[in-house]
């Protein structure tokens, strides 16, 4: 791996965990906490650029290792299911009309987030059940 393509991963690696772990503890402070802070002006400043960096990133890989969304079943999966995410962690954070819809939001979230992250891993779109579906 040439030393670019090492740099922006590694760049890309910090900013999922840093942008997963951000939404879990903003999801964590708003829903169980019922804390204010998680929806600050700052703190949502900081999800945005953190995510920014995060997109920055995957564009740059895409076009480093020449794998692109739909053309790569498993990077059209994570791209399919970062919309997926974005749109719960909309509905847990704001849009959820119901503390109920907000918490079953934000676990769908998580999850999906954890199953996007198997499926860079596993460089499938089955992600941690790609080797129950080889065998």
């Amino acid at each position: 791996m040439d030393p670019v393509h090492s740099a922006v991963l590694h760049v890309h690696l910090a900013a999922v965990a840093a942008s997963g772990g951000l939404f879990f503890l903003r999801g964590l402070g708003l829903l169980l906490l019922r804390q204010r802070w998680p929806m600050a002006a700052s703190v949502r400043y900081l999800s945005y650029t953190v995510d920014s960096i995060l997109l920055a990133a995957a564009i740059t890989l895409t076009v480093i290792i020449q794998q692109y969304p739909f053309a790569n079943a498993w990077l059209t999966a994570k791209v399919l299911l970062v919309v997926v995410y974005i749109v719960l962690g909309s509905i847990a954070l704001k849009r959820g009309k119901t503390q109920t819809h907000r918490l079953i939001a934000f676990g769908a979230a998580l999850a999906v987030f954890v199953f996007i992250a198997s499926i860079a891993h596993a460089k499938s779109p089955f992600g941690f059940f790609a080797p129950l579906l080889a065998g």
